[in-house]
């Protein structure tokens, strides 16, 4: 995948420990934060706020010292800076000097406010110096950032920070991210291949051209599909097996929003004919499926969602409600499979009793019961 989007929300687990919880099943919560204290893992904008690999973070650093953005933490950070910039050098100077920081270090004069937009100024202050890579972060308390200088973060890295990637001509790192991202995705045709890395301009076929022609990427044509598509050359194995019919997908999982499957909406129509949005932004009155709805995966289709919450003082997975996919035609194994892989995300997160709300359609809430109570 090469990055985990980090999202706060934790109605349920966090976005990047449900990403890893759909592929790995079940697996130390502790990973993350000690994969990145031990400098295995880093944090940088990436698709977003990402989860990287210590190999991938200098040309991620690269990429972003080059390119001129307009990403929204760009231009925050921006206005920051030229807002307070005696106050923002003496952060830094602290941290420097005192070492790691977090925002909760800091006294809040407006106890009242809350949300997104309104961080006390020195967490305004230290996302920007992460923003434009002066910060980074060294570790996770609770999911809190705790943030220190780059130098130091970068001098535990493993593998070791390699400086040379910090010189890569752009061409070179685009390159790179194309062809991470065609890894990543499995099979993609053209137009979907820039929003893995949010690349500028976007990728056409024209620019994949050389990469076919040197055998790093192998196109194929998909039924259905009226654009030729594109296979990175370390799956071909893969692909040989899928144009045999051998390639079987076998799991069902529960996905987060934000996982990197449901990122580009118009991929996720055109491969798996499912419209998805993530509702937690939605006012409630306007919401059709629910605050925090968890695609389902089964068997390599999407065939349906569900609004999750986990009451973890009680134990309690609670599933408000159920929705299968007005054309799939729910058999027994599915959804014995389907009660399976909510019982283990439950059992996953320590909420092992499942409380199950109003389903679609409705008779499948019996049959999903019955396998819990078995």
């Amino acid at each position: 995948m090469r990055l985990l989007q980090i999202d706060s929300i934790h109605v349920v687990a966090r976005s990047p420990y449900l990403v890893l919880h759909a592929r790995l099943g079940s697996y130390p919560q502790s990973w993350l934060e000690e994969a990145l204290e031990a400098g295995r893992i880093a944090e940088c904008w990436a698709h977003e706020a990402c989860f990287v690999t210590a190999s991938d973070i200098g040309l991620h650093r690269a990429w972003r010292a080059q390119s001129e953005s307009t990403h929204w933490a760009d231009k925050h950070a921006a206005r920051a800076r030229d807002a307070h910039p005696e106050q923002m050098q003496a952060l830094l100077e602290r941290v420097r000097v005192s070492g790691p920081v977090r925002a909760s270090d800091f006294e809040r004069a407006d106890r009242g406010a809350s949300g997104w937009w309104e961080w006390k100024p020195e967490k305004r202050w230290l996302e920007a110096w992460f923003a434009s890579g002066e910060l980074m972060v060294t570790r996770r308390e609770r999911f809190q950032r705790i943030y220190d200088l780059a130098e130091r973060v970068l001098d535990k890295l493993d593998p070791s920070f390699d400086h040379a990637v910090l010189t890569m001509p752009q061409a070179a790192l685009r390159k790179r991210f194309i062809l991470d991202s065609v890894r990543a995705l499995g099979v993609t045709q053209a137009r979907w291949i820039a929003d893995y890395f949010r690349l500028k301009p976007a990728v056409d076929e024209r620019e994949l051209t050389p990469l076919l022609a040197t055998g790093e990427l192998l196109s194929v044509q998909v039924a259905g599909w009226k654009s030729p598509a594109y296979v990175h050359r370390d799956h071909a194995a893969l692909l040989e097996k899928a144009r045999e019919g051998r390639l079987r997908a076998t799991n069902t999982v529960l996905l987060s929003p934000f996982d990197p499957l449901i990122w580009d909406r118009a991929r996720l129509r055109d491969m798996f004919d499912f419209d998805y949005s993530i509702e937690c932004y939605v006012p409630a009155a306007k919401r059709k499926y629910g605050y925090y709805v968890l695609p389902i995966l089964h068997r390599g289709r999407l065939i349906g969602r569900l609004d999750a919450k986990a009451h973890r003082a009680e134990g309690v997975f609670e599933v408000k409600a159920l929705f299968l996919e007005k054309q799939v035609e729910p058999s027994q194994r599915m959804l014995e499979e389907l009660a399976q892989a909510i019982s283990d995300t439950a059992a996953w997160h320590d909420t092992p009793k499942i409380r199950l709300g109003r389903c679609r359609p409705t008779a499948i809430g019996s049959v999903l019961r019955a396998h819990w109570r078995g």
